[in-house]
């Protein structure tokens, strides 16, 4: 007989196993999600704040950084005129002066406000197909 030293992890995986905690997840048998592409490195946080859907959490510079990452999705999904895009982009544009202007909490404010009519070519050339 061997006497074989288990740890703690080992024993509650061990015994989640035999109770059938690990039978039918969801995504069993399939590919993980991004497989064969290249991702982010910070690929995970994004995942686990879509997933978790807590982007509320972050301090107002970074929350801003991905506001201005995220609005050519945000823009395709949701705006049908020129003047849905135009107002969005200036509501992002003024708080995004806001916080350069007065102190926030957390990391400094790095975006600038964005060119309107930029955005507005770049979302009708989205659209448009090309």
């Amino acid at each position: 007989m061997t006497d074989r030293y288990e740890s703690a992890a080992d024993q509650a995986i061990r015994q989640a196993q035999e109770r059938g905690e690990f039978d039918n997840l969801p995504g069993a048998g399939k590919p993980l999600p991004g497989a064969g592409q290249h991702l982010p490195e910070d690929w995970w946080v994004r995942d686990m704040v879509a997933r978790e859907n807590i982007s509320g959490v972050l301090p107002p510079g970074l929350a801003l950084k991905r506001e201005v990452q995220d609005l050519p999705a945000k823009l395709d999904a949701k705006a049908t005129t020129e003047a849905e895009v135009r107002a969005a982009v200036e509501e992002l544009n003024a708080r995004i002066l806001k916080a350069l202007r007065g102190p926030v909490e957390g990391p400094p404010v790095t975006v600038m406000p964005l060119k309107v009519d930029v955005v507005v070519e770049a979302w009708k050339g989205r659209r448009d197909g090309g």
